[in-house]
């Protein structure tokens, strides 16, 4: 990367002293993680939107949210049939756990896509994956290691290094007076 494209990027490079390779990579690093963040955002949303209307995906129109279905009932009820913790999950469906799943679905997607609430997003859906993994446990592929548990790394590295700055309103958002006063919301 040419000196004068590294000062484009970051006009105080030289006064940080940071070699021009090193930057490189942070601006590519800052690209890749606000790719992996709208993809991990839109997941959540198609999940909400699929369970809520019967999309045909996961989730046939009969069984849809707005007509009638549970979005919480076969997953807590069947997929952890003979699970280490069926009992304690399959207890757990039922209305309010559908409004939580959902309402979960739809504010961690909708922050992760915007890149707003960050912090908030990959706490909620990092405990929302890891009690989804507990869930399944007595895994099929691997005696500890699922997808559930990459993604939930994957959030908390996307609130880590701020990915709703880069292609996401991450910069506006922080300057929010109610987020400047509780940087939790950040």
């Amino acid at each position: 990367m040419s000196t004068k494209l590294a000062e484009t990027i970051h006009p105080d490079l030289a006064a940080m002293g940071i070699p021009v390779e090193e930057e490189a990579q942070a601006y590519k690093a800052r690209y890749a993680l606000a790719v992996a963040r709208i993809a991990l955002g839109w997941t959540f949303v198609w999940a909400f939107l699929d369970k809520t209307f019967g999309l045909g995906f996961a989730t046939e129109r009969a069984d849809a949210w707005v007509n009638g279905g549970s979005p919480t009932y076969g997953f807590l009820n069947f997929a952890t049939e003979g699970k280490v913790f069926h009992d304690f999950f399959a207890g757990l469906a039922g209305p309010v756990a559908d409004w939580l799943f959902m309402v979960g679905l739809l504010g961690i997607g909708v922050a992760l896509t915007l890149g707003i609430g960050m912090r908030i997003a990959a706490a909620s859906g990092a405990l929302l994956l890891t009690l989804m993994w507990a869930a399944a446990l007595r895994l099929e592929n691997n005696p500890f290691m699922d997808d559930h548990l990459v993604y939930a790394v994957v959030l908390i590295a996307l609130a880590a290094f701020g990915a709703g700055r880069t292609w996401g309103l991450g910069r506006i958002w922080d300057r929010v007076p109610l987020v400047q006063r509780f940087p939790l919301l950040k």
